[in-house]
C-alpha cells in the first residue's frame, strides 16, 4: 500500500523497523514510498552462514581490501545502480541520514581504489536489518557478507534480517521464516544491546574463516 501517512523521516523509518516493516519504492524515479511487511521473512542465522571451500580459497588468496563505513553513500549508490531498483531519492537520503546518525552501516570490498562490492543496513538493539548489496567483481558480494556476518557475531547481534530471500542468499545459509516467528525474534533482539563498531579493525581472512567454521 502506498504511503499516505506522515512525511517519511529517519525517525519514522526507525520506528517502522521496530514493528517489522520497511520502505520501498517502485523505482528510482517514482517519488512514492510504500511499506512492506512480508508474510515470509528472510533471515540469516548468524551461526549458519556458509563459507564454501571456493570462497575460503578466494578469501585466503586476497587481492582485495575490506573496509567498514568508509564509503556508505557509494555503497548505496552501487546498490541502486541497476535497471530496476527500489531505491529512490527519498530512500537514498534517509539512509544517508541514518548513517550520519550512527545507525546505518556498510561493509565495502575494494580492488585498489575501485569499490567492487558492498552491503549496507541498519542497526537497532541487537538486530541488523540488511537493506541491499551489490557486486561488480566475482564473489564481491559474498566477501562482503562473510565479513559482515563475522562482524555481527563479534558485536553481539542476534538477528540478521534480509527482508526477502533469493537463491543467492539461500546458497549462503539464509532461510525463510513466518512473519509471527520473525516478529518474536525481532522483539527479543530489540531488547538486547549490540555494537557494530566494537569488533574494531577488519580482521584477517583466516580469522573470519576459522570463526565461521567454529560456529557453523
Amino acid at each position: 500500500m502506498k504511503d499516505s501517512g506522515p512525511t517519511l523521516t529517519a525517525d519514522l523509518l526507525l520506528q517502522a523497523y521496530q514493528v517489522g516493516v520497511f520502505p520501498m519504492s517502485e523505482g528510482r524515479n517514482d517519488p512514492e514510498v510504500f511499506w512492506v511487511d512480508p508474510r515470509m521473512r528472510g533471515v540469516f542465522p548468524l551461526d549458519g552462514f556458509r563459507i564454501s571451500r571456493s570462497l575460503a580459497r578466494r578469501m585466503r588468496r586476497g587481492g582485495f581490501t575490506i573496509a567498514s563505513d568508509t564509503a556508505f553513500q557509494q555503497v548505496v549508490q552501487g546498490c541502486a545502480d541497476r535497471d530496476e531498483t527500489w531505491i529512490n531519492e527519498t530512500i537514498f537520503d534517509l539512509y544517508c541520514q541514518l548513517h550520519a546518525g550512527g545507525v546505518a552501516h556498510s561493509i565495502e570490498v575494494w580492488n585498489d581504489r575501485d569499490l567492487v562490492g558492498g552491503v549496507y543496513g541498519v542497526t537497532i538493539g541487537a538486530a541488523f536489518f540488511g537493506e541491499s548489496m551489490f557486486s561488480r567483481a566475482t564473489d564481491a558480494s559474498k566477501l562482503a557478507l562473510a565479513y559482515l556476518v563475522d562482524r555481527l557475531r563479534l558485536g553481539g547481534f542476534q538477528l540478521f534480517d534480509t527482508q526477502f530471500i533469493t537463491p543467492h542468499l539461500e546458497s549462503l545459509g539464509a532461510v525463510e521464516i513466518p512473519r509471527d516467528h520473525y516478529r518474536a525474534m525481532l522483539m527479543e533482539a530489540l531488547a538486547k544491546e549490540a555494537s557494530f563498531d566494537s569488533p574494531g579493525p577488519i580482521p584477517p581472512a583466516q580469522d573470519v574463516i576459522q570463526r565461521n567454521a567454529q560456529t557453523s
